[in-house]
């Protein structure tokens, strides 16, 4: 050592005491796992709750909204029947076929439209996303995440 210079020596710390604070490092990091885990079981079990109480009043108030619905269709279509017999000269056999065929016209629209609706129900973003990850009936059909798509190997950051 060069005159002036003075070094400050650290001193090393025990083996004892690197494990020690690694242990507690450990536990407090395993702690602050299990209360964010309590705390996510809580919040998912509050959530299905309120999803399961706003379901069951959905659906009773779709029941009431069908059926008047329903309800008001076919006063709907009394009416034009009776319109189209009275003031048009239709027959009442035409009047009613014409307006059943239209009716179900609508109803095969409607029907097509909810089936395509329906392919939403699939969650294929996210059944793709666990296969991804190995999980899922499509995991082996997946590709590896650590090559891209050409097969080349992908250095990880």
């Amino acid at each position: 050592m060069e005159p002036g210079e003075h070094e400050t020596e650290k001193p090393t710390p025990d083996l004892f005491e690197a494990f020690k604070e690694i242990r507690d490092a450990g536990k407090s990091g395993f702690s602050a796992f299990s209360e964010a885990g309590k705390s996510m079981r809580t919040l998912v079990a509050a959530d299905v709750s309120l999803a399961r109480s706003a379901l069951g009043r959905t659906l009773a108030l779709l029941g009431v909204a069908v059926s008047v619905g329903a309800s008001a269709v076919l006063l709907l279509m009394g009416a034009m029947v009776a319109w189209l017999v009275q003031d048009r000269g239709v027959s009442l056999t035409m009047a009613m076929l014409s307006l059943g065929l239209i009716a179900l016209g609508i109803a095969g629209l409607a029907a097509w439209i909810g089936t395509r609706y329906f392919e939403h129900t699939r969650m294929k973003a996210t059944r793709r996303q666990l296969a991804r990850l190995g999980i899922g009936e499509l995991a082996e059909r997946a590709p590896d995440p650590s090559k891209d798509a050409q097969g080349i190997d992908i250095t990880q950051p």
